[in-house]
């Protein structure tokens, strides 16, 4: 299964079932970075990294173990308030509502991303996490 069914299994969930996985595939690829049909693992790894703070909970998401949670204003600090709420409309749901739910399925769309840690492996480690970041800020 690839990451974008994963993603789009969990934020039906999340969401009650009320929308369908397939219909969500097309608004969470335009928040979060991919194209076709894809999610841009790499570019939402970067957002987060290059928060201030945010790279032990990063860390968590990419390592083994329990994954730190991610609080709705973190959320909306990385993704941006406005496209949080683009996706929000998109989806005909309410803009707390979609917070909630992304914050729930981002750690995990991530931690499902590096299984045993392999996308933090393959960055050098939590510093060439912050050195990837750089790059990009």
């Amino acid at each position: 299964m690839d990451l974008m069914q994963i993603a789009t299994q969990l934020l039906s969930k999340q969401l009650g079932g009320s929308a369908q996985a397939e219909s969500l595939a097309g608004p969470l690829s335009d928040l979060l970075g991919g194209s076709s049909g894809q999610l841009d693992i790499a570019g939402l790894v970067s957002q987060f990294a290059g928060q201030g703070g945010m790279q032990d909970m990063l860390g968590s998401w990419l390592g083994d173990g329990q994954n730190a949670s991610l609080d709705t204003q973190q959320l909306s600090n990385v993704l941006g308030q406005d496209k949080v709420s683009a996706f929000a409309s998109q989806l005909g749901i309410d803009e707390s509502q979609a917070t909630s739910a992304l914050s729930d399925i981002i750690p995990q769309v991530i931690d499902k991303s590096s299984s045993g840690g392999s996308l933090l492996d393959q960055v050098g480690g939590l510093e060439g996490l912050s050195g990837l970041a750089k790059k990009f800020f």
